[in-house]
């Protein structure tokens, strides 16, 4: 069998981020503390040496997950990253699931439509890269563009992205059933820390890659987007694939936060060494009797 999940209670956690992250009935968005660190006990440090602790489980757990599926196994798990520009998301595939083999993971960034996946119904460019059995896969984005940009915007008629809650939250729960441990984060930073973290790539040379003018454009629009965001939550966060709600405003406890929400995912799976097909004995005499000394 593999590892049983470790109580987090005695590591610096006060409980479990599974349960004080997750979206219920009563989260408000308005109200949340985007520098806030739930459950966290310790300083940046401990945060940063904890999850050091746990990249080398990871690595183990993301090895048994690679052996499963490659010996017939159906279980996958899929990171969804949501969150408005500059709020970590590509330091939670550079920082978290770096830790890991990158022969294991299935990374997809979905950005503004092309031309072919124009022609077809917005579910079909995501359905194209879900992850095979064995495979931690990464979302950059996903289907749910279509209940934030899409939505703010005015990209379709109101009453067709009015089908799009229903319909995202029914993929969900395909890809659920169909073996794959769906993680959905939303990473929300704040007003000020989003303005201060877009003057650092324009005052900086090496970070003017990152930076985008149509950013301060969504800028504008944070109203909009925070009313989206709150809809999606409160609309599509099901039991079977609830959202989590991550402070962003501190990139070390994002990032630790992910973390331990893949790290129990991957646990839970409670994943073992796939046996082997051969007689290791017999494979053994038969490699002795190759030695030329």
């Amino acid at each position: 069998m593999g590892k049983k999940k470790k109580s987090t209670s005695s590591a610096g956690w006060s409980g479990d981020p599974s349960e004080l992250l997750r979206v219920g009935p009563d989260f408000d968005l308005a109200s949340f503390d985007r520098a806030g660190t739930p459950g966290w006990e310790g300083d940046k440090d401990a945060g940063e040496q904890f999850m050091a602790q746990r990249g080398e489980e990871l690595s183990d757990l993301q090895e048994r997950l690679f052996a499963d599926g490659r010996s017939g196994g159906t279980r996958s798990v899929l990171l969804l990253l949501q969150g408005i520009d500059t709020a970590g998301k590509g330091g939670i595939v550079r920082h978290v699931i770096g830790m890991v083999d990158p022969q294991g993971v299935a990374l997809a960034s979905f950005g503004v439509p092309t031309a072919e996946e124009r022609e077809h119904h917005h579910l079909w460019r995501i359905r194209k890269e879900l992850p095979e059995p064995g495979k931690i896969g990464v979302f950059d984005r996903s289907h749910y563009e279509q209940v934030l940009v899409v939505k703010v915007d005015e990209l379709e008629p109101a009453d067709v992205n009015e089908t799009r809650y229903d319909e995202c939250v029914e993929f969900d729960r395909t890809i659920v059933e169909s073996g794959t441990t769906l993680i959905k984060v939303a990473m929300m930073v704040s007003h000020a820390e989003q303005g201060e973290r877009l003057q650092e790539r324009l005052e900086r040379p090496d970070k003017w890659w990152k930076y985008n003018p149509g950013d301060v454009d969504v800028r504008e629009e944070w109203d909009d987007y925070q009313a989206a965001y709150a809809e999606m939550l409160a609309r599509t966060s099901v039991p079977e694939a609830p959202w989590y709600v991550i402070p962003a405003d501190r990139k070390w406890y994002a990032r630790l936060a992910v973390t331990e929400l893949l790290h129990g995912a991957l646990t839970d799976l409670d994943l073992g060494w796939p046996a082997a097909d051969f007689d290791p004995k017999v494979e053994l005499e038969r490699l002795a009797g190759t030695s030329r000394a």
